[in-house]
Protein backbone atom coordinates (compact mmCIF):
# COMPACT_ATOMS: atom_id res chain seq x y z
CA UNK A 1 0.00 0.00 0.00
CA UNK A 2 1.14 3.53 -0.71
CA UNK A 3 2.38 5.56 2.24
CA UNK A 4 -0.22 7.58 4.12
CA UNK A 5 1.62 10.92 3.95
CA UNK A 6 -0.74 13.41 2.37
CA UNK A 7 0.59 14.98 -0.80
CA UNK A 8 -0.65 18.15 -2.48
CA UNK A 9 0.97 19.77 -5.50
CA UNK A 10 0.48 23.40 -6.42
CA UNK A 11 -0.13 23.86 -10.16
CA UNK A 12 1.67 26.86 -11.67
CA UNK A 13 1.36 28.18 -15.21
CA UNK A 14 4.58 29.59 -16.70
CA UNK A 15 4.91 31.58 -19.92
CA UNK A 16 8.42 30.88 -21.14
CA UNK A 17 8.71 34.12 -23.13
CA UNK A 18 8.24 36.16 -19.94
CA UNK A 19 11.13 36.70 -17.48
CA UNK A 20 11.32 33.59 -15.34
CA UNK A 21 10.55 33.93 -11.66
CA UNK A 22 10.72 31.43 -8.83
CA UNK A 23 7.68 29.21 -8.41
CA UNK A 24 6.68 29.11 -4.76
CA UNK A 25 4.02 26.75 -3.45
CA UNK A 26 1.62 28.11 -0.83
CA UNK A 27 1.72 26.69 2.68
CA UNK A 28 0.39 23.17 2.93
CA UNK A 29 1.65 21.98 -0.44
CA UNK A 30 4.32 19.29 -0.73
CA UNK A 31 5.33 19.95 -4.33
CA UNK A 32 4.72 21.93 -7.49
CA UNK A 33 3.46 21.00 -10.95
CA UNK A 34 4.27 23.37 -13.81
CA UNK A 35 2.34 23.83 -17.04
CA UNK A 36 4.67 25.41 -19.60
CA UNK A 37 3.47 27.69 -22.38
CA UNK A 38 5.37 29.28 -25.24
CA UNK A 39 3.67 32.34 -26.74
CA UNK A 40 0.47 31.12 -25.14
CA UNK A 41 0.72 27.61 -26.59
CA UNK A 42 1.14 24.63 -24.23
CA UNK A 43 4.51 22.92 -24.64
CA UNK A 44 5.19 20.91 -21.49
CA UNK A 45 4.37 19.76 -17.99
CA UNK A 46 6.44 18.49 -15.08
CA UNK A 47 6.17 17.82 -11.35
CA UNK A 48 8.74 18.38 -8.61
CA UNK A 49 8.58 17.80 -4.89
CA UNK A 50 9.43 20.56 -2.44
CA UNK A 51 8.24 24.01 -1.52
CA UNK A 52 9.10 25.58 -4.84
CA UNK A 53 11.55 26.03 -7.71
CA UNK A 54 14.14 28.82 -7.94
CA UNK A 55 14.33 30.78 -11.19
CA UNK A 56 17.61 29.18 -12.30
CA UNK A 57 16.30 25.69 -11.48
CA UNK A 58 13.15 26.50 -13.44
CA UNK A 59 15.19 27.40 -16.53
CA UNK A 60 17.03 24.08 -16.31
CA UNK A 61 13.77 22.18 -15.83
CA UNK A 62 12.19 23.92 -18.83
CA UNK A 63 15.09 22.90 -21.03
CA UNK A 64 14.94 19.31 -19.78
CA UNK A 65 11.18 18.84 -20.01
CA UNK A 66 10.23 21.05 -22.95
CA UNK A 67 13.37 22.05 -24.86
CA UNK A 68 12.60 19.85 -27.86
CA UNK A 69 8.98 20.96 -27.96
CA UNK A 70 9.88 24.66 -27.77
CA UNK A 71 12.16 24.25 -30.78
CA UNK A 72 9.40 22.37 -32.57
CA UNK A 73 6.92 25.16 -31.83
CA UNK A 74 9.31 27.78 -33.20
CA UNK A 75 9.57 25.86 -36.47
CA UNK A 76 5.83 25.19 -36.50
CA UNK A 77 5.10 28.89 -35.92
CA UNK A 78 6.93 29.73 -39.15
CA UNK A 79 5.04 27.06 -41.07
CA UNK A 80 1.68 27.83 -39.50
CA UNK A 81 1.47 31.09 -41.39
CA UNK A 82 0.82 29.15 -44.59
CA UNK A 83 -2.09 27.20 -43.06
CA UNK A 84 -5.54 28.39 -44.04
CA UNK A 85 -7.78 27.59 -41.06
CA UNK A 86 -10.78 29.52 -42.38
CA UNK A 87 -12.54 26.64 -44.24
CA UNK A 88 -13.11 24.78 -40.96
CA UNK A 89 -15.97 22.26 -41.30
CA UNK A 90 -19.08 22.17 -39.08
CA UNK A 91 -18.31 20.67 -35.67
CA UNK A 92 -20.45 19.01 -33.00
CA UNK A 93 -19.04 18.70 -29.48
CA UNK A 94 -20.68 15.87 -27.52
CA UNK A 95 -20.49 15.57 -23.74
CA UNK A 96 -21.86 12.24 -22.52
CA UNK A 97 -22.77 12.46 -18.87
CA UNK A 98 -24.43 10.53 -16.05
CA UNK A 99 -25.26 12.03 -12.67
CA UNK A 100 -22.52 14.69 -12.46
CA UNK A 101 -24.31 18.03 -13.01
CA UNK A 102 -21.70 20.14 -11.22
CA UNK A 103 -18.81 18.75 -13.25
CA UNK A 104 -20.86 19.11 -16.43
CA UNK A 105 -21.63 22.77 -15.68
CA UNK A 106 -17.93 23.45 -15.15
CA UNK A 107 -17.11 21.84 -18.51
CA UNK A 108 -19.81 23.87 -20.26
CA UNK A 109 -18.52 27.08 -18.67
CA UNK A 110 -15.05 26.36 -20.05
CA UNK A 111 -16.53 25.96 -23.54
CA UNK A 112 -18.53 29.15 -23.10
CA UNK A 113 -15.33 30.97 -22.13
CA UNK A 114 -13.85 30.26 -25.58
CA UNK A 115 -17.05 31.26 -27.35
CA UNK A 116 -18.66 27.87 -27.87
CA UNK A 117 -21.19 27.03 -29.14
CA UNK A 118 -21.18 29.45 -32.09
CA UNK A 119 -22.01 29.50 -35.80
CA UNK A 120 -21.04 26.14 -37.27
CA UNK A 121 -20.25 24.60 -33.87
CA UNK A 122 -22.89 22.91 -31.72
CA UNK A 123 -22.59 21.51 -28.20
CA UNK A 124 -24.64 18.39 -27.41
CA UNK A 125 -25.16 17.02 -23.90
CA UNK A 126 -26.16 13.34 -23.94
CA UNK A 127 -27.70 12.48 -20.57
CA UNK A 128 -27.21 8.73 -20.23
CA UNK A 129 -29.96 6.89 -18.31
CA UNK A 130 -30.62 9.81 -15.94
CA UNK A 131 -31.95 9.08 -12.46
CA UNK A 132 -33.31 12.59 -11.95
CA UNK A 133 -33.61 16.02 -13.54
CA UNK A 134 -30.41 17.54 -12.11
CA UNK A 135 -28.48 17.33 -15.39
CA UNK A 136 -31.39 18.77 -17.37
CA UNK A 137 -31.59 21.63 -14.89
CA UNK A 138 -27.86 22.29 -15.16
CA UNK A 139 -28.04 22.47 -18.97
CA UNK A 140 -30.88 25.02 -18.79
CA UNK A 141 -28.27 27.54 -17.62
CA UNK A 142 -26.71 27.25 -21.10
CA UNK A 143 -29.57 27.98 -23.52
CA UNK A 144 -27.49 27.40 -26.68
CA UNK A 145 -26.57 23.85 -25.64
CA UNK A 146 -28.67 20.97 -27.00
CA UNK A 147 -29.87 18.48 -24.38
CA UNK A 148 -30.66 14.86 -25.31
CA UNK A 149 -31.50 11.76 -23.28
CA UNK A 150 -30.16 8.29 -24.13
CA UNK A 151 -32.17 5.85 -21.98
CA UNK A 152 -30.00 2.78 -22.57
CA UNK A 153 -27.28 2.76 -19.85
CA UNK A 154 -23.74 2.66 -21.18
CA UNK A 155 -21.24 5.27 -22.34
CA UNK A 156 -21.01 3.89 -25.86
CA UNK A 157 -24.79 3.90 -26.21
CA UNK A 158 -24.55 7.62 -25.42
CA UNK A 159 -21.67 8.12 -27.84
CA UNK A 160 -23.56 6.39 -30.61
CA UNK A 161 -26.59 8.55 -29.88
CA UNK A 162 -24.32 11.56 -30.38
CA UNK A 163 -23.23 10.16 -33.75
CA UNK A 164 -26.84 9.75 -34.86
CA UNK A 165 -27.75 13.29 -33.73
CA UNK A 166 -24.64 15.03 -35.07
CA UNK A 167 -24.80 17.03 -38.27
CA UNK A 168 -21.24 18.33 -38.48
CA UNK A 169 -18.39 16.86 -40.48
CA UNK A 170 -16.38 16.62 -37.26
CA UNK A 171 -17.60 15.20 -33.95
CA UNK A 172 -15.70 15.81 -30.72
CA UNK A 173 -16.17 13.90 -27.47
CA UNK A 174 -15.28 15.48 -24.12
CA UNK A 175 -15.74 13.89 -20.71
CA UNK A 176 -17.99 15.86 -18.39
CA UNK A 177 -15.18 16.20 -15.83
CA UNK A 178 -12.75 18.08 -18.09
CA UNK A 179 -12.10 21.78 -18.64
CA UNK A 180 -10.92 22.83 -22.09
CA UNK A 181 -7.81 24.94 -22.53
CA UNK A 182 -8.21 28.33 -24.26
CA UNK A 183 -6.16 26.93 -27.18
CA UNK A 184 -8.39 23.88 -27.70
CA UNK A 185 -10.43 25.08 -30.68
CA UNK A 186 -7.46 26.86 -32.25
CA UNK A 187 -5.48 23.63 -32.00
CA UNK A 188 -8.23 21.65 -33.68
CA UNK A 189 -8.53 24.18 -36.50
CA UNK A 190 -4.79 24.03 -37.17
CA UNK A 191 -4.66 20.24 -36.93
CA UNK A 192 -7.54 19.96 -39.40
CA UNK A 193 -5.98 22.45 -41.82
CA UNK A 194 -2.69 20.51 -41.78
CA UNK A 195 -4.36 17.07 -41.91
CA UNK A 196 -7.69 17.29 -43.80
CA UNK A 197 -7.56 13.55 -44.48
CA UNK A 198 -7.33 12.56 -40.81
CA UNK A 199 -9.97 10.34 -39.27
CA UNK A 200 -9.34 11.38 -35.68
CA UNK A 201 -7.57 13.94 -33.49
CA UNK A 202 -6.48 13.71 -29.86
CA UNK A 203 -4.58 15.92 -27.44
CA UNK A 204 -2.88 15.94 -24.04
CA UNK A 205 -4.84 15.66 -20.80
CA UNK A 206 -3.39 17.44 -17.77
CA UNK A 207 -4.62 17.46 -14.17
CA UNK A 208 -7.17 20.08 -13.20
CA UNK A 209 -5.97 19.84 -9.62
CA UNK A 210 -3.47 17.89 -7.54
CA UNK A 211 -5.02 18.33 -4.13
CA UNK A 212 -4.91 14.75 -2.85
CA UNK A 213 -2.37 11.95 -2.67
CA UNK A 214 -4.48 9.93 -5.10
CA UNK A 215 -4.29 12.65 -7.75
CA UNK A 216 -0.55 13.11 -7.27
CA UNK A 217 0.09 9.36 -7.45
CA UNK A 218 -1.96 9.05 -10.64
CA UNK A 219 0.03 11.79 -12.39
CA UNK A 220 3.27 10.33 -11.13
CA UNK A 221 2.28 7.04 -12.75
CA UNK A 222 1.75 8.82 -16.06
CA UNK A 223 -1.85 10.01 -15.86
CA UNK A 224 -3.84 10.01 -19.08
CA UNK A 225 -0.80 10.86 -21.18
CA UNK A 226 0.70 14.28 -21.59
CA UNK A 227 2.93 14.15 -24.61
CA UNK A 228 3.21 17.53 -26.33
CA UNK A 229 4.77 16.08 -29.43
CA UNK A 230 2.79 16.72 -32.60
CA UNK A 231 2.38 13.30 -34.26
CA UNK A 232 0.55 12.02 -37.34
CA UNK A 233 -0.07 8.31 -36.85
CA UNK A 234 -0.51 6.27 -40.03
CA UNK A 235 -1.44 2.60 -40.39
CA UNK A 236 2.17 1.52 -39.80
CA UNK A 237 4.83 2.54 -37.29
CA UNK A 238 8.15 0.90 -38.25
CA UNK A 239 9.72 1.20 -34.81
CA UNK A 240 6.82 -0.64 -33.13
CA UNK A 241 6.36 -4.34 -34.08
CA UNK A 242 2.97 -4.48 -32.29
CA UNK A 243 1.48 -1.24 -33.62
CA UNK A 244 -1.35 -0.22 -33.39
CA UNK A 245 -2.40 -2.73 -30.70
CA UNK A 246 -1.23 -0.51 -27.83
CA UNK A 247 -3.88 2.05 -28.70
CA UNK A 248 -3.24 4.01 -25.48
CA UNK A 249 -0.40 5.77 -27.32
CA UNK A 250 -2.99 7.68 -29.34
CA UNK A 251 -4.77 9.41 -26.47
CA UNK A 252 -7.80 8.88 -24.25
CA UNK A 253 -11.55 9.11 -24.56
CA UNK A 254 -11.79 12.21 -22.39
CA UNK A 255 -10.54 14.31 -25.32
CA UNK A 256 -11.02 13.01 -28.86
CA UNK A 257 -12.36 14.29 -32.19
CA UNK A 258 -13.44 12.24 -35.21
CA UNK A 259 -14.44 12.66 -38.80
CA UNK A 260 -18.10 11.65 -38.54
CA UNK A 261 -17.99 9.77 -41.84
CA UNK A 262 -15.24 7.53 -40.45
CA UNK A 263 -17.37 6.70 -37.41
CA UNK A 264 -20.33 5.89 -39.66
CA UNK A 265 -18.22 3.63 -41.85
CA UNK A 266 -16.92 1.74 -38.81
CA UNK A 267 -20.39 1.31 -37.31
CA UNK A 268 -19.76 3.67 -34.42
CA UNK A 269 -18.57 2.66 -30.97
CA UNK A 270 -18.91 -0.88 -29.66
CA UNK A 271 -21.85 -0.88 -27.22
CA UNK A 272 -20.36 -3.86 -25.38
CA UNK A 273 -17.43 -1.73 -24.21
CA UNK A 274 -17.67 1.22 -21.82
CA UNK A 275 -20.91 -0.16 -20.42
CA UNK A 276 -20.40 1.10 -16.88
CA UNK A 277 -20.12 -1.59 -14.23
CA UNK A 278 -18.91 -4.25 -14.71
CA UNK A 279 -17.00 -3.19 -17.89
CA UNK A 280 -16.44 0.58 -17.72
CA UNK A 281 -13.69 0.90 -20.31
CA UNK A 282 -12.13 -0.09 -23.60
CA UNK A 283 -14.34 1.84 -25.99
CA UNK A 284 -11.82 4.58 -26.75
CA UNK A 285 -8.97 2.10 -27.31
CA UNK A 286 -11.18 0.07 -29.62
CA UNK A 287 -12.24 3.01 -31.78
CA UNK A 288 -8.65 4.35 -32.05
CA UNK A 289 -7.44 0.90 -33.11
CA UNK A 290 -10.19 0.52 -35.71
CA UNK A 291 -9.68 4.04 -37.09
CA UNK A 292 -5.98 3.37 -37.73
CA UNK A 293 -6.55 -0.18 -39.02
CA UNK A 294 -9.10 1.24 -41.48
CA UNK A 295 -6.35 3.40 -42.98
CA UNK A 296 -7.28 6.77 -41.51
CA UNK A 297 -4.48 8.96 -40.11
CA UNK A 298 -4.86 9.82 -36.43
CA UNK A 299 -3.29 13.14 -35.36
CA UNK A 300 -2.15 14.07 -31.87
CA UNK A 301 -2.14 17.87 -31.48
CA UNK A 302 -0.57 19.47 -28.37
CA UNK A 303 -2.85 22.52 -28.46
CA UNK A 304 -5.92 20.28 -28.26
CA UNK A 305 -5.49 20.34 -24.49
CA UNK A 306 -7.93 19.66 -21.65
CA UNK A 307 -7.62 19.50 -17.86
CA UNK A 308 -9.16 16.50 -16.11
CA UNK A 309 -10.60 16.17 -12.61
CA UNK A 310 -8.74 13.10 -11.36
CA UNK A 311 -10.20 10.82 -8.69
CA UNK A 312 -9.57 12.30 -5.25
CA UNK A 313 -9.89 9.06 -3.23
CA UNK A 314 -7.16 6.44 -3.24
CA UNK A 315 -9.62 3.54 -3.27
CA UNK A 316 -11.39 4.95 -6.34
CA UNK A 317 -8.05 5.32 -8.10
CA UNK A 318 -7.21 1.69 -7.36
CA UNK A 319 -10.60 0.69 -8.81
CA UNK A 320 -9.85 2.82 -11.89
CA UNK A 321 -6.61 0.91 -12.45
CA UNK A 322 -8.57 -2.35 -12.19
CA UNK A 323 -11.04 -1.13 -14.82
CA UNK A 324 -8.16 -0.01 -17.06
CA UNK A 325 -6.73 -3.52 -17.07
CA UNK A 326 -10.21 -4.97 -17.58
CA UNK A 327 -11.16 -2.63 -20.45
CA UNK A 328 -7.79 -3.00 -22.16
CA UNK A 329 -7.95 -6.77 -22.29
CA UNK A 330 -11.64 -6.80 -23.24
CA UNK A 331 -10.73 -4.65 -26.24
CA UNK A 332 -7.76 -6.95 -26.96
CA UNK A 333 -10.06 -9.99 -26.77
CA UNK A 334 -12.41 -8.38 -29.28
CA UNK A 335 -9.55 -7.41 -31.61
CA UNK A 336 -8.19 -10.98 -31.52
CA UNK A 337 -11.57 -12.26 -32.59
CA UNK A 338 -12.32 -9.75 -35.34
CA UNK A 339 -8.84 -8.98 -36.72
CA UNK A 340 -7.32 -12.39 -37.42
CA UNK A 341 -4.67 -10.92 -39.73
CA UNK A 342 -3.20 -8.99 -36.80
CA UNK A 343 -3.14 -11.82 -34.26
CA UNK A 344 0.68 -12.17 -34.17
CA UNK A 345 1.01 -8.49 -33.23
CA UNK A 346 -1.78 -8.82 -30.64
CA UNK A 347 -0.10 -11.86 -29.06
CA UNK A 348 3.27 -10.09 -28.86
CA UNK A 349 1.66 -7.01 -27.33
CA UNK A 350 -0.07 -9.01 -24.58
CA UNK A 351 3.24 -10.60 -23.59
CA UNK A 352 4.94 -7.19 -23.68
CA UNK A 353 2.18 -5.71 -21.51
CA UNK A 354 2.52 -8.41 -18.86
CA UNK A 355 6.31 -7.96 -18.77
CA UNK A 356 5.86 -4.20 -18.54
CA UNK A 357 3.58 -4.59 -15.51
CA UNK A 358 6.19 -6.77 -13.79
CA UNK A 359 8.88 -4.20 -14.56
CA UNK A 360 6.89 -1.61 -12.61
CA UNK A 361 7.47 -3.68 -9.49
CA UNK A 362 10.82 -5.38 -9.97
CA UNK A 363 12.87 -3.71 -12.70
CA UNK A 364 12.06 -0.01 -13.10
CA UNK A 365 15.36 0.60 -14.87
CA UNK A 366 13.91 -1.26 -17.87
CA UNK A 367 11.25 1.42 -18.33
CA UNK A 368 11.60 4.85 -19.88
CA UNK A 369 9.41 6.23 -17.09
CA UNK A 370 11.15 5.06 -13.92
CA UNK A 371 8.62 6.53 -11.51
CA UNK A 372 7.71 4.29 -8.62
CA UNK A 373 4.33 2.56 -8.95
CA UNK A 374 2.48 1.53 -5.77
CA UNK A 375 2.35 -2.25 -5.80
CA UNK A 376 -1.39 -2.35 -5.10
CA UNK A 377 -2.07 -0.27 -8.23
CA UNK A 378 -0.09 -2.69 -10.39
CA UNK A 379 -1.83 -5.69 -8.84
CA UNK A 380 -5.23 -4.07 -9.41
CA UNK A 381 -4.50 -3.42 -13.09
CA UNK A 382 -3.16 -6.95 -13.68
CA UNK A 383 -6.13 -8.49 -11.84
CA UNK A 384 -8.52 -6.53 -14.02
CA UNK A 385 -6.61 -7.63 -17.12
CA UNK A 386 -6.95 -11.29 -16.16
CA UNK A 387 -10.72 -10.89 -15.83
CA UNK A 388 -10.75 -9.09 -19.18
CA UNK A 389 -8.89 -11.93 -20.87
CA UNK A 390 -11.18 -14.54 -19.36
CA UNK A 391 -14.36 -13.83 -21.26
CA UNK A 392 -15.54 -10.45 -19.97
CA UNK A 393 -16.20 -9.18 -23.50
CA UNK A 394 -18.51 -12.14 -24.21
CA UNK A 395 -20.35 -11.59 -20.93
CA UNK A 396 -20.73 -7.91 -21.79
CA UNK A 397 -22.20 -8.73 -25.21
CA UNK A 398 -24.88 -10.81 -23.49
CA UNK A 399 -25.63 -8.02 -20.99
CA UNK A 400 -25.90 -5.43 -23.77
CA UNK A 401 -28.32 -7.62 -25.72
CA UNK A 402 -30.56 -7.74 -22.64
CA UNK A 403 -30.40 -3.95 -22.41
CA UNK A 404 -31.44 -3.63 -26.05
CA UNK A 405 -34.35 -6.04 -25.61
CA UNK A 406 -35.58 -4.20 -22.53
CA UNK A 407 -35.33 -0.87 -24.34
CA UNK A 408 -37.28 -2.28 -27.29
Amino acid sequence: MWNKVRERYYIAYVEIKQPLEAVVAPDGYTGVAVVLRFLGRPVGFFMQGGAGIAADELATAIFRHAGKQILSEKVYADLRGSLDTSPFPPLDIAICTHGRPDALARCLRSLDAIGLPCDGIRVLVIDNAPRDQQTASAVKEFPRVHYLVEPKPGLDFARNRAISEATGELLAFLDDDVVVDPCWLEGLREAWAANPDAGAFTGPILPLELETTSQVVFERMGGFGKSFERVRFANVLPESPTYPVGAGVFGAGANMVFRRLALDQLGGFDDALDTGAPLPGGGDLDIFYRIVRAGYPLVREPKLLVYHQHRREYGRLRHQMWTWGLGTMAYINKSWRHDAAHRPEIRRWVWWWLCYQLSKLFAPFLRRNRAHWPWDMVVAEVAGAIVGLCGEYDRSIARVERVRREAA
